[in-house]
């Protein structure tokens, strides 16, 4: 059974329990995630077989880590080890009125050592069917951005898909590449494109609106741009506040729009990794099903993380 590849940063994360503040608490929860491990993990709770592709740190953190991606069924045979600690990141959930807050120290994590002779991606891909990217790992490190790019190389000459979430974070592009560029030139490897305007805003420096008509014209011009992107998927959230969010899926292919209904999340336990779960269930459902019930499939799997603490969907197929 071919695996689906996964690459990017394994995250250790630290809040209070519940929705307290950090000045409150005397007692702190972890849970590992990371953008591009929460997609792979979904989909292993889905059923398919996911591979991992990581730098993490050699001591009984990364151990730990390495065992929990482990117990999902995810094989983490090309992960490799760091003798930098690994990222950890902050957070306090917020709750009704009161946003969440997060703060990251990644700047030299485990990860920023990746580099392209430590992952065999002929060897890899081989037994791949699809890879997954985020906009997150080519902004940490140029290792990060240069071992992508190798694996996607490999990828478009095998002919996989390629889903790309570009999500642009200002603040985590350090050295000294211009993000629109890097993001540009990895999209020439990508078929399924999963953001919505503010990214291809960004990729083309464009200035669309959030209407269903410029989401058409913005997603004409990225695939005109970008000729081996097929397919525009696009989640929309409208935040009611911090506990009660609707979410709704649209897309793009060329020739037709399709949009599916509202889902109304009515009290949030935790909103991390609802993108993920999203792009994950889009993911597993393009192999199986059209586009329209691919969507509804994926709003559902997001919907659903926001019912589960941490980073990680737990939904297996039936649920969703």
């Amino acid at each position: 059974m071919k695996q689906i590849i996964t690459f990017g940063e394994v995250l250790m994360r630290l809040s209070p329990e519940g929705n307290k503040k950090f000045m409150q608490a005397n007692l702190l929860e972890f849970y590992f995630g990371g953008t591009e491990i929460n997609v792979g993990i979904s989909i292993a709770n889905f059923g398919d077989k996911v591979k991992h592709i990581s730098c993490v740190s050699n001591d009984f953190i990364g151990d730990t880590a390495i065992s929990y991606i482990q117990k999902f069924g995810v094989s983490t045979s090309a992960i490799v080890r760091s003798s930098k600690p690994l990222g950890v990141y902050f957070l306090e959930v917020g709750a009704v009125m009161r946003p969440s807050s997060i703060s990251y120290n990644r700047s030299h994590s485990s990860f920023s050592d990746i580099k392209p002779e430590m992952v065999d991606w002929s060897k890899i891909l081989r037994k791949g069917k699809w890879i997954h990217w985020t906009g997150i790992t080519p902004a940490l490190c140029k290792g990060g951005y240069e071992t992508l790019k190798a694996g996607l190389k490999i990828a478009k000459q095998l002919g996989l898909p390629v889903s790309a979430d570009p999500t642009y974070r200002k603040g985590l592009w350090k050295y000294d590449e211009n993000p629109k560029d890097v993001l540009s030139d990895l999209l020439n490897y990508s078929t399924i494109f999963i953001g919505g305007i503010n990214e291809i805003n960004e990729v083309l420096g464009t200035n669309y609106s959030y209407s269903n008509e410029d989401f058409i014209a913005a997603s004409t011009e990225l695939m005109e741009n970008f000729p081996s992107i097929e397919k525009v998927f696009d989640k929309i959230r409208t935040s009611i506040n911090s506990s009660w969010h609707k979410i709704r899926a649209r897309m793009w292919n060329g020739k037709d729009f399709k949009e599916t209904e509202d889902l109304d999340i009515t009290h949030i336990i935790d909103r991390i990794g609802t993108g993920d779960a999203f792009a994950a269930g889009l993911i597993y459902a393009l192999q199986r099903f059209d586009d329209h019930k691919s969507m509804e499939f994926a709003s559902a799997a997001c919907a659903l993380k926001h019912t589960y603490e941490g980073d990680i969907n737990y939904a297996t197929v039936e649920e969703v």
